[in-house]
């Protein structure tokens, strides 16, 4: 099972879009967008888990695709030991 990131979703992005738009590339096993607590409005980004053949065809095909007016950015989330500081 892999975890990828989704970034730059549109606010209005809900999770049987998500899953719906990721379904044509395999089975998603699980699905979390991080919303605002007080707009209940995507955050913009989210993430979903895949099998791993699965995630690399969704990564192929969706990162860099148009996605409510947007376009989305899909890659493996990193783990957080590996992320760059700010």
């Amino acid at each position: 099972m892999k975890k990828l990131f989704i970034g730059n979703l549109p606010e209005t992005a809900k999770d049987k879009d998500v899953i719906e738009l990721f379904s044509q590339f395999g089975k998603v096993r699980s699905i979390k967008l991080v919303v605002d607590v007080f707009s209940g409005k995507c955050k913009g980004f989210g993430f979903i888990e895949m099998e791993g053949h699965e995630a690399r065809a969704a990564i192929e095909g969706l990162n860099g695709r148009d996605f409510g007016g947007k376009m989305i950015k899909v890659n493996f989330e990193e783990p957080k030991n590996k992320r760059g500081r700010r």
